[in-house]
């Protein structure tokens, strides 16, 4: 059977969802026997959206992502070792152990955030966004942010900026129906996304989050009409959370059920699925690409369980502390 893509392109992106969703099956194991500690909020259930739009941007492109970003950081190419030791609170860590889950970080691949604050990501990518219009470099932002983020100041003032001054933002909604645990239409009277961003001047268009090829195509479009300097443009994917928000979450505004059928659609089984229906992929490639994840995250947890705490000396560096006005800390 003919099929859209490249055999080794399509394990590819096979092996990027499943580097994904182990390295997060790991962290859920490390952070229930106390290694890890702090909030922790899981990417299981969208590993599609971050594999397929990141396929579209360059290295020179810049992202910022949400909370949820461990999946956007693997993609992106900081090595999962750095990560590991980042979850860990160590030195070595890609934030040196400072930011945890909520904050990494990769100036050198251009990997601004990991932000903490629903919609805090908006208005910096519209600012890196300005900076690379003012200096005429064909560069793209994509901003990744939640559903809940609609609800913010921020998201309405960032894409009315944007559109206001053509700047090239790539605004990507990562929408699983769920605010922490508020439904959308529980708190927004128009729950279509791509209409609010119109309302701002901002085209966009909805796409199947769980299917990782139409996220590819979408953001590859969406890409290549920011980068022509046309303006900004919003992708709105509908996706699903498998997990709850975080650890902490008791997940009482969903019923089982419902998790259960949206699991129907997991984007690695179904691809899986899709894949072997094209003969693209035998027993043999799964067994190699699972034996070559396994033996990435072992390296992780082993670098992460070696490395250094920050030293006592370092640890107010950085760290900014007012003065009163003779000079003195309080």
């Amino acid at each position: 059977m003919t099929h859209p893509v490249d055999r080794q392109y399509a394990l590819h992106l096979l092996k990027e969802m499943l580097r994904i969703r182990r390295f997060e099956e790991k962290c859920v194991e490390l952070y229930s026997a106390g290694r890890i500690r702090g909030f922790l909020h899981l990417y299981i259930g969208e590993e599609a959206v971050a594999v397929g739009a990141l396929q579209a941007l360059t290295q020179d492109d810049a992202i910022v992502a949400t909370y949820r970003e461990h999946g956007h950081s693997l993609v992106r190419g900081t090595p999962a070792t750095s990560l590991m030791a980042e979850l860990y609170g160590k030195a070595t860590g890609c934030s040196r152990g400072r930011g945890g889950s909520m904050h990494f970080f990769d100036a050198a691949r251009r990997f601004y955030g990991g932000l903490a604050i629903v919609g805090g990501g908006l208005p910096v990518a519209v600012g890196l966004a300005l900076a690379d219009r003012m200096q005429n470099r064909r560069r793209v932002t994509a901003c990744f942010f939640g559903d809940g983020a609609v609800a913010e100041g921020e998201f309405h003032e960032s894409l009315n900026l944007a559109a206001l001054w053509k700047l090239p933002v790539l605004f990507l909604c990562e929408n699983n129906l769920y605010a922490m645990g508020t439904a959308l239409a529980r708190h927004q009277a128009q729950a279509d996304i791509t209409l609010k961003a119109k309302g701002q001047g901002v085209p966009g268009e909805a796409v199947d989050g769980m299917d990782v090829l139409a996220v590819e195509d979408a953001t590859r479009r969406a890409t290549d009409f920011v980068r022509q300097g046309n303006g900004p443009y919003l992708l709105e994917y509908r996706t699903y959370r498998f997990r709850a928000h975080s650890m902490y979450d008791p997940e009482l505004y969903r019923t089982k059920e419902e998790v259960e059928l949206w699991k129907e659609r997991d984007p690695i089984t179904t691809f899986i699925g899709l894949l072997r229906e094209w003969k693209c992929l035998t027993h043999e490639d799964l067994d190699t690409i699972e034996a070559e994840i396994s033996a990435e995250i072992e390296a992780a947890v082993a670098f992460a369980e070696a490395s250094p705490w920050e030293s006592v000396e370092e640890l107010a560096k950085d760290v900014y502390t007012p003065r009163n006005a003779a000079g003195e800390r309080p």
